[in-house]
């Protein structure tokens, strides 16, 4: 593309004498994209002003285009500041989105020796997932293979909702989930479930001897320098971090259910502050820290190859339908997901956990990022707040195009991830 762009300005230049005006100074040029920076900047705030109007406590906006310094963009609702003021730089439970740095671990494992996509659960986890011997890492990994959502059981929801201090291991948590029966035969079907994740889990601890915070901090954070990515063991917070909100049960709207209604925590203004509970209940799919500059790094690594070999690296992006009856719409790989939206292929991963939702996105090389960060969760968990949806969704359309440079469309279509 660059090469034809440049022969086509030396024939231009051969058949017409250069001028005054022939081409735009560096002046008017740097102008221009100052320009359109702060136009950028200027959409992306009043969407986010419009999130936070609906109803958000507060929303971290940062967009790379690959092109410049970043666009950094923090919101917040006048009744949260006062417990803190939100910054771009804020840590910020990920939840979800842990997934594709533990099928980044498990890659690396694989690029080693140490494990095998193909290698069945029972080789690792004798006795411990019925029907082990059918069930592989891979699909584990893109969901494929059938087992019960751990999260939907009610022995893990006093944990979700901040009233059960108890330290979840990655066991127990596969325990819970695989009391269940399965939805699926393995391999025939997508579902996505948390379930998954606890039994990849159990599996990096067993071939490494390692736990799970080792991992990501040795294998991840320290050598990309990430210095507010970690795994949560408890619920204690490292550096400055956003607080994250639910509605207190007077103000909780009525499409959430009756039993999510009442979250611990103190309250104020409507609001019940959830920062200090305990998130291992998250475990492996979805207990890791981070803030949205580190995520930048690590998906930039991660689709450039810095952390996995070629080889790996499409394995990763190797993918399934989501729905078999879009087979060319969004597809799950290993640990993150791609999708086709109106200003380009996306490869993302979405996170909710009590009080934070994030979006986290790139191009297919890492070269473009983008990150959406909500400090608070069941209301998009549920769909229960239409105005709170739809304002969502046109930041994070606006979001996706900018990674993109390119302007949103109209209609604020874009494409949503686990």
């Amino acid at each position: 593309m660059t090469a034809s762009v440049l022969a086509l300005g030396l024939a231009a230049c051969a058949a017409f004498p250069a001028s005054p005006r022939a081409l735009p100074s560096a002046e008017s040029t740097s102008a221009s994209a100052r320009s359109g920076a702060e136009a950028q900047r200027a959409r992306l705030t009043l969407l986010a002003r419009k999130l936070v109007d609906a109803g958000a406590p507060g929303v971290i906006v940062r967009v790379d285009d690959g092109r410049g310094r970043p666009v950094e963009i923090t919101e917040q609702a006048p009744w949260a500041e006062r417990d803190h003021r939100l910054d771009a730089g804020d840590e910020f439970r990920m939840g979800s989105n842990t997934k594709t740095m533990m099928a980044t671990l498990v890659l690396q494992l694989v690029a080693e020796n140490e494990l095998a996509l193909n290698d069945p659960v029972e080789k690792w986890l004798p006795g411990r997932v019925p029907n082990g011997g059918a069930i592989t890492l891979r699909m584990l990994l893109n969901h494929t293979s059938g087992l019960f959502d751990y999260t939907q059981d009610a022995a893990v929801l006093k944990s979700i909702l901040g009233k059960d201090p108890r330290q979840w291991t990655s066991a127990e948590l596969l325990a819970v989930g695989v009391k269940h029966e399965p939805l699926f035969a393995p391999g025939t079907k997508w579902s996505y479930s948390n379930t998954d994740y606890a039994a990849v889990g159990a599996v990096l601890e067993q071939v490494t001897g390692a736990s799970l915070a080792d991992l990501v901090r040795d294998r991840i954070a320290r050598p990309l320098n990430l210095k507010h990515t970690y795994f949560a063991t408890g619920p204690t917070w490292r550096g400055r971090h956003a607080h994250g909100y639910e509605p207190d049960p007077a103000h909780m709207p009525p499409g959430v259910p009756a039993e999510f209604k009442e979250v611990a925590g103190p309250g104020h203004d409507g609001h019940v502050d959830v920062s200090d509970n305990d998130p291992s209940w998250g475990g492996a799919a979805g207990a890791v820290v981070s803030n949205a500059q580190d995520w930048s790094r690590f998906y930039t690594a991660l689709m450039s190859g810095e952390l996995l070999p070629a080889a790996q690296l499409e394995q990763m992006r190797t993918t399934v339908p989501i729905d078999p009856e879009n087979p060319d719409g969004p597809g799950s790989g290993l640990g993150v997901e791609t999708g086709p939206t109106p200003c380009g292929t996306i490869w993302a991963h979405d996170g909710g956990m009590t009080g934070y939702s994030s979006s986290n996105m790139t191009d297919g090389t890492g070269s473009r990022t983008a990150t959406v960060l909500v400090p608070t969760e069941f209301l998009f968990e549920f769909e229960a707040d239409p105005e709170i949806a739809e304002a969502d969704q046109a930041l994070r359309t606006a979001v996706m195009c900018s990674m993109f440079g390119k302007p949103a469309p109209a209609g604020g279509a874009t494409a949503h991830t686990g």
